[in-house]
């Protein structure tokens, strides 16, 4: 817009300026023009942080296993994660349980089915089974805070760590009720009354 090089404009405070000319647009009258000047703005940015933002999570799980149709169904749902320092509570709770569902549904429920040739044949939520209120109970959320000393407000992330340990709590349980190892998800009804025929369970 102005006919500069890129190293002679300067953004701050939510506006490009040429500090030589004195000239300033601000972001919105920016936007505005794009139609005219080539298409979107678009930027890049890294980051380094200065320590390890790991996460720690430990899943409980107590189920129930119907010999005679294979389902699985979950009674209990305890997950204990160090979130670092929760900055709302209510919210960090809400991703803790988020994640736990989400990997209930690895878990039990979860399938790409595809034919013989290859063609996936569950192409639609209709046919692609995912948990709801039915199938899960409401997951007590232990939250733990150890500050992240590579984060100014000592915060860690939240939703990915709780999505992993259901499947191998899940399949823990299962061993440990009808003593039976899963190794394949889901754990569907379907695989699990498989494998109590193949043991003789």
């Amino acid at each position: 817009m102005w006919g500069l090089e890129l190293e002679e404009v300067e953004f701050e405070t939510g506006a490009f300026h040429h500090p030589e000319s004195g000239r300033r647009l601000s972001f919105a009258e920016v936007a505005a023009s794009l139609e005219k000047t080539g298409g979107p703005i678009s930027c890049q940015a890294t980051v380094s942080p200065g320590g390890a933002g790991y996460q720690l999570a430990a899943y409980l799980v107590d189920v129930a296993v119907d010999r005679d149709t294979g389902k699985v169904d979950v009674l209990r749902s305890t997950l204990f994660q160090d979130v670092g320092k929760a900055v709302h509570p209510d919210y960090v709770a809400g991703q803790m349980q988020g994640g736990v569902v989400q990997g209930l549904g690895w878990a039990l429920h979860e399938e790409y089915v595809y034919d013989a040739e290859g063609r996936l044949l569950n192409t639609s939520l209709l046919d692609y089974r995912m948990p709801t209120a039915l199938d899960v109970p409401n997951t007590e959320t232990v939250i733990l805070e150890t500050p992240n000393p590579g984060h100014p407000y000592g915060v860690r992330g939240v939703g990915e760590a709780s999505i992993l340990n259901p499947p191998a709590a899940v399949a823990n349980a299962i061993y440990d009720a009808v003593g039976i190892r899963m190794h394949c998800l889901p754990m569907s009804p379907g695989a699990v009354l498989e494998k109590l025929k193949d043991t003789g369970g």
